[in-house]
């Protein structure tokens, strides 16, 4: 299984947190990864996008099928994303659109297996994968990070 985490685009400051919209940076930072994934993830992928109006705008710019998902909110926990995301069991690639510090938590549970306060800057994709290894009785081959990509370096 593959999981993506994809952090919202820059966001105006302002109340309520939850009705903040993208900046015009922050459009074309989504519009510039939603290129990005448009090219690379599968064609079967599940999206799933905190029902924040800043995620929302982040995911529409990927123009695909997405769910609102509430158990991804600003809120949440990792352990909660990775739950909705039904990681590890889950048999296809999962995108998952959020906020910090989540995310890095998420991420750091991942690739580490406890929970730290990493990092995921705004309109950052996390593309995390799940080894599966011959002769591995429980499974679990290990997590490891297949590609971290930033709007800065995506060419449109």
């Amino acid at each position: 299984m593959d999981i993506l985490l994809w952090r919202h685009a820059e966001a105006e400051p302002g109340e309520p947190d939850e009705g903040r919209i993208l900046t015009s940076k922050g459009v074309r930072q989504a519009q510039k990864m939603a290129h990005w994934l448009e090219r690379n993830l599968p064609s079967r992928c599940r999206i799933l996008v905190s029902p924040t109006v800043r995620t929302v705008q982040t995911a529409q710019a990927l123009e695909r099928k997405y769910k609102l998902c509430p158990e991804i909110a600003p809120d949440a926990t990792a352990e909660a994303l990775l739950a909705a995301a039904n990681w590890p069991d889950c048999k296809e690639p999962v995108l998952l659109v959020g906020h910090q510090p989540t995310l890095g938590q998420a991420a750091a549970l991942l690739l580490t297996g406890s929970v730290q306060n990493w990092t995921i800057r705004k309109a950052n994709v996390w593309w995390i994968a799940r080894r599966e290894r011959d002769g591995d009785s429980d499974g679990d081959g290990g997590n490891y990070l297949k590609a971290v990509v930033a709007p800065d370096l995506v060419m449109k």
